[in-house]
């Protein structure tokens, strides 16, 4: 046994409830082959070689996209058939699979409190003190702006609270130096919810309490005054009107990446580096900055939303499962995934680390753009739901895009809006 298979064998707990799901799994975790269902593509061969010779397990790669992978999930839960060994648990279904017992709590194989200090994000996947999944990358939302355009508008100070942001932006808009200066994704789709998550956090609120109760309904709440604060900027034209149907990506994409805006406030954790400083996608290239997200009084922490990775019932070799997540996931790996060590090792499609000691390794390398900001708002991010997604959250984030749309397009106030994300939420809470 190599030293790094040792390390996993000591770090790897005991599996507890063992096979509860499926009766036919194999305790094995050599001389097997596992398959690991995510929505990107594969690991480089090299790495996944490697993984093979330390630990005699073999990795199927199979990459499905986001939506028809939930549906995977769930049909194969439903009829307790055989899917994957490892799969996706995302931030958001936390709370849905906590509830309906799909996937081994992650304790059960490894040391989960240990891991909490460096892995902050590991706090958006625990549901009534269990870990669902471990989260593989460190995905948040974050405030980009222009530095560029914002001098132009002879703005040298980044704004630190929200009035101000929205000030500058004005300023940006009536100087002449951008027409729609924001980017807000109103097309009813996920990435509109998440932006009003983002900006109840900013204000100083929450969406939901503990109990799935809403704690956005008095016009004086947060949640309101972020509401009422997207829908006045479409219509007072900081939004450019075609945001209607335009979502997160497209916008981060087309708009600030093209310098038709000059800020998106909930934005994508990485993008500097994975977009903006890009030549082959960009045209803003070294203009675009992380800030500290813009709140009430001062910098407000910012929302977690990142991807992990667990391991069903119905797994049939769920301590290979282990084993492989434990690598996947471990420091090292996250580091060379990032690409700070060759191109051979990177892993194209990574995003950001989930362990906070990797990023800082990354900053301290100059791997990563912005690494300092990102270090400091990773080590400060919260979780959206402090205890956990609601089982209900699919229906729910429906209908905050649907409502805050109808709002952005006019079809309803945003007293209406309100009111009915309310009602739902309280309907599925009772």
């Amino acid at each position: 046994m190599t030293g790094a298979a040792a390390a996993l064998a000591v770090t790897l707990a005991a599996c507890g409830g063992g096979n509860s799901g499926n009766s036919a799994a194999s305790d094995k975790t050599s001389g097997v082959t596992i398959t690991v269902a995510l929505a990107a593509g594969s690991l480089p061969k090299p790495a996944l070689a490697a993984f093979t010779k330390q630990t005699g397990i073999k990795v199927k790669w199979v990459n499905i996209d986001w939506d028809s992978l939930q549906t995977k999930i769930s049909a194969a839960a439903t009829a307790h058939t055989y899917f994957a060994d490892a799969t996706d648990v995302d931030w958001s279904r936390v709370g849905q699979l906590s509830k309906l017992g799909w996937f081994y709590p992650m304790e059960q194989f490894l040391n989960t409190k240990a891991l909490a200090p460096d892995m902050p994000q590991i706090k958006s996947f625990t549901v009534g003190g269990q870990v669902i999944g471990i989260p593989y990358d460190a995905s948040f939302m974050v405030t980009t702006v222009n530095k560029h355009l914002f001098a132009k508008a002879g703005i040298k100070t980044m704004p630190a609270t929200l009035t101000q942001y929205t000030a500058d932006l004005k300023k940006l808009q009536t100087s002449g130096v951008s027409a729609h200066p924001l980017d807000i994704p109103f097309s009813a789709a996920e990435g509109l919810s998440t932006y009003w998550y983002e900006t109840t956090g900013a204000l100083g609120g929450t969406v939901l309490d503990q109990s799935g109760k809403p704690q956005f309904t008095s016009p004086g709440s947060p949640g309101y005054k972020a509401a009422q604060w997207m829908i006045n900027a479409i219509k007072t034209g900081l939004v450019p009107k075609g945001n209607i149907n335009v979502t997160d990506s497209q916008g981060m994409q087309t708009l600030m990446a093209k310098g038709k805006v000059a800020s998106v406030f909930s934005d994508y954790s990485g993008n500097l580096g994975a977009l903006y400083n890009l030549p082959s996608s960009s045209s803003v290239v070294n203009q675009v900055d992380y800030i500290p997200t813009p709140g009430a009084a001062g910098a407000a922490a910012n929302w977690s939303n990142p991807d992990g990775i667990g391991i069903p019932k119905q797994a049939k070799y769920p301590k290979a499962a282990a084993k492989f997540i434990q690598w996947f996931t471990s420091k090292q790996q996250q580091v060379n995934f990032a690409g700070v060590n060759g191109a051979a090792k990177a892993w194209p499609t990574y995003a950001l680390p989930s362990h906070l000691s990797a990023v800082k390794v990354m900053s301290a390398k100059g791997n990563l753009v912005g690494g300092d900001a990102l270090s400091a708002m990773l080590a400060t991010s919260k979780p959206v739901f402090p205890g956990g997604a609601p089982p209900w959250y699919p229906q729910f984030s429906n209908s905050v895009y649907t409502n805050l749309h109808a709002a952005a397009a006019g079809s309803e106030s945003v007293a209406q809006a309100i009111k009915t994300i309310a009602n739902t939420a309280n309907g599925l809470a009772s």
